[in-house]
């Protein structure tokens, strides 16, 4: 897609989110809504991506040509995580630091959706391979 509805795109899905997730986001207990928080396609599009993109004239169909059909993302205040597929590693795209200097907790420690589902799983990673465009 072009630079400009790319750009649309983005403030819609900004938009979309910050309204969604208004009551759900808790800076002082970062993983507090983190399940609500949760973008999730799996061969059905997320509705807040859905709706950003027919905000700007994107089908269903073409999302599913520029997205992969098995994403899962994480939102939460301070770091915002995604996994590729099923089995695919959890990669952090995001991470500030808190305010006060609080750093993260470690691992065994954390209790957001996004940990749990990491510590219990079952099978190994897959790594996968994705390319980031900024702007």
């Amino acid at each position: 897609i072009g630079e400009e509805q790319l750009r649309c795109f983005r403030e819609c899905l900004q938009e979309a989110l910050r309204e969604h997730y208004k009551h759900h986001w808790f800076p002082l207990l970062p993983s507090k809504g983190s399940g609500y928080r949760c973008i999730r396609i799996n061969h059905q599009m997320d509705p807040l991506i859905g709706k950003a993109a027919g905000m700007i004239g994107l089908s269903h169909e073409r999302l599913f040509q520029l997205l992969p059909s098995e994403l899962t993302l994480w939102v939460d205040p301070f770091e915002v995580s995604y996994r590729i597929g099923e089995d695919g590693s959890i990669c952090v795209l995001y991470e500030s630091p808190q305010p006060g200097g609080k750093t993260t907790k470690p691992l065994e420690s954390r209790t957001s959706c996004k940990e749990e589902w990491r510590i219990g799983r079952a099978s190994p990673s897959k790594n996968y391979s994705m390319m980031t465009v900024s702007s």
